[in-house]
């Protein structure tokens, strides 16, 4: 229970920041936000870097491996802060729960792993549930929602290497160098598109990389207190705070067919949820 509350909670501040990442979006680019979001968050990381086995950690003997995962999260901030702003809030999440079916898809030629039936049964049915939420050919059909789907699978990119890289490397140094890049990328960028920040705005930008560093926070402290199976799929209450947000904020409603996709992209990743459950009980060692 304590793992699941962390989860929600992670997810809620996860919520709130994307919240905040679409409003300020409505004046400035993606590379302002981005640039100040990790700029707010990289000293949170260091203190908690320090906090938990000390800066050490950051240390590493594969520099060109945290680079070529910065600048796949940089592709998938970009993209997604930038489909926050062509999107509602609540067609954005919906569109990024693919990220894990997109996981379970590129795990088969990237990292050469068998995966079983059921999981690409449910992963090709979860694809099914994007493309009704996105509707290719349809009137509603928007840009922003190919630029979400981007940024679902520059994220599964993102956690295929560190499943690749991640036993080798500690946790901290993968969080710090995949936030890292993004800020000197974004600082590059940022004398093309810098526009000056109000004085509301500014206190937008500290809470967006704040919320940020607290969610992941939570949700690496949920996976601490129980199975990924058991915490994974608690992530799918994003979307009860996205169609809340949208409503409040910006009087977003989504049609039925959102509804649809949502549910059927939800549907397909408990089902894999349940099968790693499954064969992770399954491969216990009895006593």
């Amino acid at each position: 229970m304590l793992g699941i509350t962390y989860m929600c909670l992670g997810v809620l501040f996860l919520a709130l920041g994307d919240a905040v990442a679409k409003w300020l979006g409505e004046t400035y680019t993606p590379v302002q936000i981005v640039f100040f979001r990790t700029l707010v968050a990289i000293p949170l990381i260091l203190v908690i870097a320090h906090f938990n086995g000390g800066l050490r950690t950051l240390g590493t003997r594969r520099p060109w491996v945290h680079l070529l995962r910065g600048l796949i999260a940089t592709a998938t901030m970009f993209s997604f802060i930038l489909g926050l702003t062509l999107l509602p809030l609540a067609e954005t999440t919906a569109i990024a729960f693919a990220a894990p079916l997109f996981i379970a898809l590129l795990s088969v030629p990237l990292l050469g792993e068998r995966v079983d039936p059921l999981p690409l049964i449910a992963a090709f049915v979860g694809f099914v549930g994007v493309l009704i939420v996105v509707r290719p050919g349809a009137a509603g059909f928007q840009v922003g929602a190919l630029v979400v789907v981007i940024a679902a699978i520059c994220y599964a990119l993102l956690m295929i290497t560190a499943r690749l890289y991640g036993g080798r490397e500690h946790l901290w140094a993968m969080v710090f160098y995949v936030t890292l890049v993004p800020l000197i990328v974004s600082a590059l960028l940022l004398p093309l598109f810098w526009k000056p920040p109000q004085l509301v705005h500014w206190l937008g930008f500290i809470s967006a990389g704040v919320l940020g560093v607290v969610a992941m926070s939570f949700i690496t402290l949920a996976f601490k207190h129980a199975p990924a199976s058991i915490a994974a799929p608690f992530d799918y209450t994003a979307m009860v705070w996205a169609v809340l947000l949208g409503w409040l904020i910006w009087g977003e409603l989504p049609d039925t067919w959102v509804y649809v996709g949502t549910a059927v992209i939800i549907a397909s990743g408990l089902l894999v949820a349940f099968h790693e459950r499954r064969v992770s009980i399954k491969a216990r060692p009895s006593l």
